[in-house]
């Protein structure tokens, strides 16, 4: 029997290339979307993907690439006008017919949320599952343990872990187990879980201090925490060129990680052994595979420009994040809530985290 053929979106990122991989490891075919042709779609196309170059706020372009593909997997623009992308992706599953749309969307999605990347991603989550004939499923994993890892040089070269999250706790997944979690999702029948919401988790909740000893044992030496004040953050992500818009999301994020939003009712579910059959890998698996990088490798070379970078970090221009965001113009709501100040989302995730750890998720999947 033919399988039915996978749209990915995102192909080229972190999650998305993970997830080709994943599904053509299971013989699935998968045509990938890509906004350009390099080294990145070569590496998708090498693992037997179909690669199609498109833009994703273009409905046209979208229709032809969903042409000819029965499910899809769909990863929202991290950029100030994501919804329009979104809108346009719509349109052209309902003409393309999809059967289904696996979508990645946010544990914090929320309609009353300070950013408006996350007030666009509780739109798209209704948008989606209006599309007539289409069987919508949502996936809104907790944390990812890459927005703690990308600084795992620091901890590597120079015995230091920054810390942005204070004592706060949360369960951080790797990319690679929400590309499992995903690909189990479009493999199997759409009617098991069209209309579900699925919070996918690491292993264990993790402070900062807790990141920092499991880092020390994966990169063979003391490792000490240490809180890292915004103003240093954002001159650091200046200088590592990370785009603005992403800076601001995060740093909202910050704010309801402090708050409990990702600790939530014990923050850590079954999903990934409910959806897979295996359990998510823990934080030390994802954090070797870190270290084993380039830009982590305890060289020399490495330890004196890493040496160098800390210590020009302090003169280095900042972000200013508040007039970047003024300057999108983006609405804002008129009464801002953080996640764990909004009773619709500590009502609605409370009954998610419900089901997810107990064997009512279990016995679903199973039937």
């Amino acid at each position: 029997m033919t399988k039915p053929k996978i749209l990915v979106t995102g192909a080229t990122g972190k999650t998305g290339t993970a997830l080709v991989s994943e599904l053509r490891q299971h013989a699935w075919p998968v045509r990938a979307i890509v906004s350009r042709e390099d080294a990145r779609s070569a590496h998708l196309q090498k693992l037997g993907a179909e690669i199609v170059v498109a833009d994703m706020y273009d409905p046209e372009q979208l229709l032809a690439a969903a042409k000819g593909t029965q499910r899809a997997y769909y990863l929202p623009l991290m950029r100030p006008y994501m919804i329009q992308a979104a809108a346009a992706f719509a349109v052209a599953a309902r003409e393309a017919k999809l059967e289904s749309i696996v979508q990645m969307s946010q544990w914090t999605s929320s309609a009353s949320h300070p950013t408006a990347l996350t007030r666009q991603t509780w739109l798209i989550d209704r948008i989606f599952s209006m599309i007539p004939g289409v069987a919508h499923i949502i996936f809104n994993p907790g944390m990812f343990a890459d927005n703690f890892l990308r600084v795992i040089d620091f901890a590597a070269l120079l015995g230091i872990f920054p810390v942005l999250m204070g004592e706060s706790k949360s369960a951080p997944i790797s990319n690679e187990d929400m590309a499992r979690a995903a690909a189990a999702l479009l493999m199997d029948d759409p009617a098991h879980h069209a209309g579900k919401s699925y919070h996918a988790t690491g292993t264990e909740l993790l402070a900062g201090k807790d990141m920092a000893n499991i880092i020390a044992k994966v990169v063979g030496h003391a490792v000490i925490p240490v809180n890292l004040p915004q103003w240093i953050f954002r001159k650091v992500a200046r200088m590592q060129k990370v785009d603005p818009y992403q800076i601001a999301v995060l740093l909202q994020y910050i704010e309801d990680n402090k708050q409990g939003a990702f600790s939530f009712q014990g923050g850590v579910t079954p999903v990934m052994q409910q959806l897979t059959g295996r359990p998510a890998e823990s934080f030390e698996i994802t954090a070797r595979r870190y270290a084993a990088l380039p830009f982590a490798r305890q060289t020399f070379a490495n330890r004196l420009k890493a040496f160098v970078k800390f210590n020009i970090t302090p003169f280095y221009p900042s972000y200013n994040i508040e007039a970047y965001e003024r300057s999108l113009e983006l609405p804002i709501p008129a009464n801002p809530l953080y996640c764990m100040q909004d009773t619709r989302w500590t009502k609605s995730r409370a009954a998610q985290m419900a089901f997810e750890t107990n064997d009512a998720l279990t016995a679903a999947i199973a039937s």
